[in-house]
C-alpha cells in the first residue's frame, strides 16, 4: 500500500501547499519561492530546508511518514514549529546561502 505522493525527499511541487499554515511573513516566503521570479537557488533552498526541517533523510517508503504522503508530512511539519515566523525566514536564508556556496564551487 503505498502512497503516490511519497517521493525521496521534499518535492518542490508541495511549496505551494504550505502557504496558509502560518503567518504573513511565512506567506511572503511561500509567495517568493513559488513566484515565476524566483530562482533555482531559492527553489533548492527550500527544499534544503524541508529536508532538514522534515527529516527527509530517514523517510522510507513503508514508514508511517512515508504512507502518509510528502503533503501531509511537509504540512505537520511546519504546523509542529515551534519558532515565530522569522525564524523560518531566517533558516531559508541561511539554506540560500549554503546552496549559493555549493553553486559557486561549481
Amino acid at each position: 500500500m503505498y502512497n503516490s505522493d511519497t517521493e525521496v525527499m521534499f518535492p518542490p511541487r508541495v511549496i505551494s501547499h504550505l502557504r496558509n499554515l502560518r503567518g504573513v511573513e511565512w506567506q511572503a516566503l511561500i509567495d517568493q519561492v513559488c513566484s515565476a521570479e524566483a530562482s533555482l537557488v531559492d527553489r533548492a533552498a527550500f527544499t534544503l530546508m524541508m529536508v532538514r526541517l522534515g527529516g527527509c533523510q530517514t523517510c522510507t517508503i513503508d514508514s508511517y511518514r512515508g504512507m502518509r504522503g510528502c503533503t501531509m508530512c511537509a504540512r505537520q511539519t511546519i504546523r509542529r514549529f515551534r519558532g515565530a515566523d522569522h525564524e523560518l525566514v531566517k533558516q531559508f536564508e541561511h539554506c540560500k546561502s549554503e546552496v549559493q556556496q555549493f553553486v559557486n564551487k561549481i
